[in-house]
């Protein structure tokens, strides 16, 4: 049979693989067969025909992280590479980067973090569903296993705010006044470049900082006061549509197990398959590169191995994709009679570090960003988390109170984070889903605590949290929960594993344009930058869709693919969105105008659209809309009575079918 020829493509056609929404308006034309830049969907499945061919060609990719992962994949899957040809290098003796979990039930489980995500996480979800669940059947992806578990089993918490020692807080509303919701709103209608190295508590009020939505809102995204407004702002338009969620956690859905096991495991053990190659114990510190007028092409990589520097050669077509910067470099450990030493500096990681390689690319050019301003405090990106192994105690019973289901049960347990708004560390603790690790015996629970600030001395343990051994953290939690005065039974059946972590929100530090690089930065040939430390046009740090996002732009651009990488999920401009995020912000009342709105759709095909109102209001009606007229409109009774008349001839209309004549 004659194998049917590729058509030859137009390379010099202009084609953006990095999409931004907000580059300008969108609209139909002749010239224009692309779809809108944040499409979602099948459509967005398309196998590209190869632009650059592959064969003969390598890739050299620098961490195992997810995005590193995630790059691998993607050479394979879109760009239609050879595992074989595909090298990863590591410092570390396992993959996974930041996203890691290990240990065992007699010396205790160590997890660094938790995920947390939704439905929205197109980039995580694409490559997944590509991805065979360890668990199921052959045929079966690791998002089909997400599906199962999470369509069955529904995620809310029923103590997300707690205080005064063990009482569940009121957190049915947001809690903001109506200044503060116009802070919230102002803040959605600025230009992003305006908002240059501006803190969160430069722009909020004081009173903004104290609020249900502000605690809510830090401690699910780990966010301080001191870091970077613009990147808070990001985050609002990305979680926009889950901001009704955001209070009892509705809008989440989280793994089957920790997120080694459920991401990690089975997408390094597809690349395996795949005939990918994994060095450990590679420390990748430079690029050596060769330099063009504006053109630069690297041609070694710099690594520590074994102890010894060596060279490692690059060839003239191969790529590089190398992720910049670190969250959990230099965590120090402690444990129940330990407290964790640091050996970083605050202002300076060394040379011994993963920000090694981001810092020397810096210093060849200012197209590859500025790492200081985001290794540079670590006492301003500094938090703590602490893994608790938990048998049968006084503990376990009170989680047991305040989880939506028994923690027994295989089901959701609290449903997300527990924070104590009282807690000077503003200390959270959660459980999820049980086993949290394959083999995990019956009778143990494993439990993740954090806090945000450390430099502050607890409620009941007078230390600051990294100068607190495991024992003295469990103290204080006891304390929050209400429990203190049986610590001994709790210290006997929990084992505490510490992490104290001086770089994990170094990505929200303040910044400006130019300080993080591009995913391929100016004038580079065949370097992708990845990870949580580069620029993208419109997605935020912190999550694993980000990570996988710079690795599809990296491939997608280095090997010249015609294939699109959507900007973040439209529905931040869905007018349900905003809708139900007007509603969420005016504490579940109806925002001003809503009324209306209901008045002059409620018969009609968008009718749905609108959040019920309440079902019980003493006033008409009517009586109801021309208030809320006079008040938007300051005219009177009179002028209010007359917008509402026109009003309702406008809905007699929408209703009426028209005649001919």
């Amino acid at each position: 049979m004659t194998k049917a020829k590729i058509p030859d493509i137009d390379s010099h056609t202009p084609f953006r693989v990095e999409n931004d929404t907000t580059a300008g308006y969108w609209h139909h034309r002749p010239e224009n067969t692309l779809p809108p830049p944040d499409m979602m969907g099948a459509y967005m499945r398309n196998r590209p025909v190869p632009g650059n061919q592959v064969e003969g060609r390598k890739a050299w990719i620098i961490g195992s992280g997810i995005a590193g992962l995630a790059a691998a994949f993607y050479m394979i899957r879109d760009g239609g590479m050879a595992g074989q040809d595909i090298t990863i290098l590591d410092a570390m003796d396992i993959a996974g980067g930041s996203l890691d979990g290990a240990g065992n039930p007699d010396d205790g489980y160590i997890i660094r973090g938790g995920r947390e995500m939704n439905w929205n996480y197109d980039n995580l979800w694409d490559m997944l569903q590509d991805v065979q669940a360890l668990e199921l059947p052959e045929g079966y992806s690791v998002l089909d296993e997400y599906r199962l578990v999470n369509d069955n089993d529904p995620n809310f918490s029923k103590a997300r705010l707690m205080h005064k020692r063990g009482q569940i807080r009121d957190f049915s509303t947001l809690g903001l006044s109506r200044s503060q919701q116009w802070e919230l709103i102002r803040l959605l209608l600025k230009r992003k470049e305006e908002l240059d190295d501006i803190t969160i508590e430069q722009y909020f009020s004081a009173g903004f900082l104290e609020t249900n939505f502000w605690y809510l809102w830090r401690s699910m995204f780990a966010f301080e006061n001191w870091q970077s407004l613009l990147e808070m702002k990001l985050y609002m338009h990305r979680f926009l549509d889950a901001l009704d969620g955001l209070k009892d956690m509705s809008a989440l859905v989280f793994p089957k197990y920790n997120q080694y096991d459920s991401f990690v495991r089975p997408l390094v053990e597809h690349l395996k398959q795949k005939g990918v190659t994994v060095r450990f114990g590679t420390r990748a510190y430079d690029l050596d590169m060769t330099v063009d007028g504006e053109s630069r092409t690297v041609t070694a990589i710099r690594a520590r191995i074994d102890g010894r520097d060596q060279v490692i050669d690059v060839g003239p077509d191969d790529v590089v994709f190398a992720l910049t910067g670190s969250m959990t470099e230099g965590t120090a450990y402690g444990d129940m009679e330990t407290a964790p030493v640091l050996e970083r500096g605050r202002h300076e990681p060394g040379e011994a570090s993963d920000w090694a390689l981001w810092k020397n690319l810096a210093r060849k050019s200012p197209v590859f960003g500025k790492p200081e301003k985001f290794y540079g405090d670590t006492e301003k990106s500094m938090w703590e988390s602490v893994t608790l192994t938990c048998k049968p105690s006084p503990f376990v019973e009170k989680l047991k109170e305040l989880s939506v289901n028994d923690p027994y049960s295989g089901k959701t347990v609290t449903g997300g984070i527990i924070t104590f708004t009282d807690s000077s560390w503003v200390l959270s603790v959660t459980c999820n889903r049980q086993p949290h690790f394959p083999g995990q015996p019956d009778d143990v629970l494993v439990v993740w605590v954090y806090a945000l600030l450390m430099d502050k001395e607890g409620n009941y343990v007078r230390k600051t949290m990294p100068a607190c051994t495991g024992r003295e953290i469990i103290a204080e939690l006891c304390y929050h929960l209400g429990i203190e005065d049986q610590l001994e039974a709790v210290v006997a059946n929990t084992k505490a594993r510490l992490a104290l972590m001086p770089y994990i929100t170094a990505m929200f530090m303040p910044r400006a344009a130019g300080d993080r690089p591009h995913v391929v930065p100016a004038g580079c040939t065949n370097l992708a930058l990845l990870g949580q430390f580069v620029e993208t046009s419109n997605d935020i740090i912190f999550t694993m869709d980000s990570s996988v996002r710079t690795a599809r732009v990296g491939v997608y651009t280095l090997l010249g693919l015609r294939k699109q990488v959507p900007d973040i999920s439209p529905v931040q401009y869905d007018i349900r969105t905003l809708l139900k995020a007007a509603r969420a912000l005016n504490n579940d009342e109806p925002f001003p105008g809503e009324r209306l709105l209901h008045r002059l759709l409620d018969k009609t095909y968008f009718a749905h659209i609108l959040p019920p109102l309440p079902e019980q209001e003493s006033s008409s009606m009517r009586e109801r809309v021309e208030s809320e007229l006079s008040g938007l409109l300051g005219a009177g009774e009179q002028a209010a009575g007359r917008v509402l008349g026109w009003l309702e001839k406008m809905r007699e209309n929408f209703t009426t079918r028209g005649k001919d004549g």
